[in-house]
């Protein structure tokens, strides 16, 4: 079973003006959809669209609407009831290709919902389990949450994920000796936020083909413990370090109409691939080849295994 945490899931509304976006200014939308969001549920809905036995754990009221959305999709899902209801991220999609996005920070969890979600995850996940914690924390997490729920669910024998950024990466970075996670993915931003690097930096020198900066942080935070770090590169591709190695695969060309998502798309596919056994190579390949898909296809929109062309994907060991 591959299971997802979101532990700041979202309702994702993305509008579509058709022209440039200009602040002051008033806006005629042309075109609106509404998605179930968060980086967890995005995973999750790429894993089961693959086929694979998936569940998603995230907090949210028994009538929120964002269950409604996941019952549509037919997503397994299991939510820990809060109070609060789920925020809404605003995509506004304008011309020339430029993506701006909005996102409310979510309702505060009290102390008992926190527990009351955490023993939730720790009963859904069992020894063998692949269990992936994504995105943000919601208001009234303790900053390393991820940290602890790494420990508790490597005691209970499942291998875990983590994506994330800001103050709750910077927690599991400084706490790798104790916490290292089986897969981690940070794009070239998030890279940067653990190394105290400019990341805008990192993936133009990829761009490039500077590839040592980005491989040698991978390989070392591999050698501290992360069983493997896949970096997205946006445009520039992606780095895969496990096993002691380096992979790297340019991006595909595509005409680009969402970049939300993309990175969590990447996520699924990296994940389906380790669940069918691929080798590294592969599983690069197949993560990138989702990434592709996705930023072709609008709004906040996860693609199937028949959108995807892992053939259009070039892995080269560094």
């Amino acid at each position: 079973m591959i299971i997802t945490f979101t532990a700041n899931p979202s309702l994702d509304r993305t509008v579509d003006l058709g022209g440039p976006l200009v602040p002051g200014g008033v806006h005629r939308i042309g075109a609106d959809g509404l998605q179930p969001g968060g980086k967890g549920i995005n995973v999750a809905l790429g894993v089961h669209r693959a086929g694979l036995p998936v569940t998603a754990v995230l907090p949210a009221a028994p009538q929120d609407a964002l269950l409604e959305l996941l019952e549509v999709e037919g997503l397994p899902h299991r939510a820990s009831p809060v109070a609060g209801r789920v925020r809404t991220n605003l995509t506004v999609l304008s011309a020339p290709e430029t993506t701006t996005k909005l996102n409310e920070p979510g309702a505060t969890l009290d102390r008992a919902e926190v527990a009351a979600l955490e023993e939730l995850l720790l009963a859904v996940a069992g020894p063998g389990d692949s269990v992936m914690l994504s995105g943000s924390l919601a208001p009234g997490l303790p900053v390393d949450e991820y940290v602890r729920l790494v420990v508790a669910l490597r005691e209970r024998g499942a291998r875990v994920g983590v994506d994330t950024s800001d103050a709750p990466l910077a927690a599991l970075a400084a706490a790798l000796d104790s916490a290292a996670p089986d897969f981690l993915k940070p794009n070239a931003e998030e890279l940067g936020q653990i190394l105290g690097a400019d990341g805008a930096a990192l993936e133009a020198e990829a761009a490039a083909g500077r590839l040592d900066p980005v491989a040698e942080a991978a390989l070392d935070l591999h050698r501290r413990g992360v069983g493997a770090v896949l970096v997205t590169l946006g445009g520039a591709g992606g780095l895969l370090a496990t096993e002691g190695a380096a992979w790297y695969s340019p991006s595909a060309p595509v005409e680009v109409v969402s970049t939300v998502g993309a990175g969590d798309s990447a996520t699924a596919g990296y994940l389906i691939a380790r669940a069918l056994e691929e080798e590294p190579p592969l599983r690069l390949a197949r993560s990138l080849a989702y990434g592709t898909a996705a930023v072709g296809l609008p709004g906040t929109t996860i693609p199937r295994p028949d959108q995807v062309r892992i053939d259009a994907s070039r892995v080269v060991r560094l």
